[in-house]
């Protein structure tokens, strides 16, 4: 990413840490009390980009809390971005917004749904907070403490052979032909006879697919189209957890480039990379 933040100790950001937490476990009580309920569904760019009234409220409460505690720093929020507010990353502490990152599988109840926070500062992340609140996982990043989940250290799985790789990957909510056979040749490259992973899994949310193999249970994870507050927490919860976080084309992450692979080991990062057909996005 960019120049490493300067920071004159490490506990510099140990406020703002604690309350991403804090926030995070709030807004995750708030979406486990709405699972089950009835939504009220609206569509953003396309029929299957969704979102619901969670998501706002959410966002609005996370921002607030944050705002009163913080109000020097910057925000980036998806439904603000929906809604026409710029996106713009600065120096300035700017906290990256995911209110409910998995929205679609909110809408039907698949437990895959994940509160993202994360605190960007000389645009560098250095908090991120990832909360499945309806399975009970909080996972965790500070720069340079480490990763955890629900307070226990985790770490990638070190995995370097392809062939012995479980994978993850997205097919997104662009339903363009172009975009959609790129999508399936790009699976297609690692799940073959001559060149084939264990598996490829999907979970409906990059911050969920970072976390994972931030926790080992994948390694490795490739997208084209998310956006930096699906990425920005995860980038950091993989990163501590010993994970190499990089562009798809293999170059360094860019998180405003719509692009992202992660993976357990450079060189399982490396060879996925190679076996990608590349895609430029619009950037955020």
């Amino acid at each position: 990413m960019a120049t490493p933040v300067k920071v004159a100790k490490t506990d510099s950001w140990d406020d703002c840490f604690h309350a991403a937490v804090e926030v995070a476990r709030q807004a995750g009580e708030e979406i486990r009390r709405a699972f089950s309920s009835e939504k009220r569904i609206e569509t953003k760019s396309c029929a299957v980009d969704l979102v619901t009234e969670t998501d706002q409220k959410v966002e609005k409460m996370i921002i607030s809390t944050l705002r009163e505690k913080f109000p020097t720093h910057s925000f980036i929020g998806e439904e603000s971005a929906a809604a026409g507010e710029k996106v713009e990353l600065t120096d300035n502490p700017t906290w990256i917004i995911d209110p409910v990152d998995g929205t679609t599988n909110f809408v039907h109840g698949f437990p895959f749904v994940a509160v993202s926070i994360a605190l960007s500062v000389n645009k560098e992340v250095v908090v991120g907070v990832v909360n499945n609140a309806i399975l009970d996982q909080m996972f965790t990043g500070q720069l340079g403490k480490g990763a955890f989940m629900n307070g226990k250290p985790i770490h990638v799985s070190g995995q370097e052979d392809l062939s012995q790789s479980l994978l993850i990957s997205e097919f997104g909510s662009s339903r363009d032909k172009e975009k959609m056979d790129l999508v399936f040749s790009n699976l297609g490259s690692f799940l073959n006879e001559k060149n084939s992973a264990h598996g490829v899994r999907s979970m409906g949310s990059a911050a969920l697919n970072m976390s994972h193999v931030a926790c080992g249970g994948g390694d490795a994870y490739f997208e084209f189209g998310i956006h930096c507050w699906d990425v920005a927490a995860g980038y950091l919860v993989v990163k501590e957890a010993g994970g190499v976080v990089l562009d798809t084309a293999g170059g360094p992450f860019d998180m405003m480039s719509r692009r992202v692979l992660c993976a357990s080991s450079e060189k399982l990062a490396r060879t996925i990379a190679e076996g990608l057909t590349q895609m430029e996005l619009q950037r955020d």
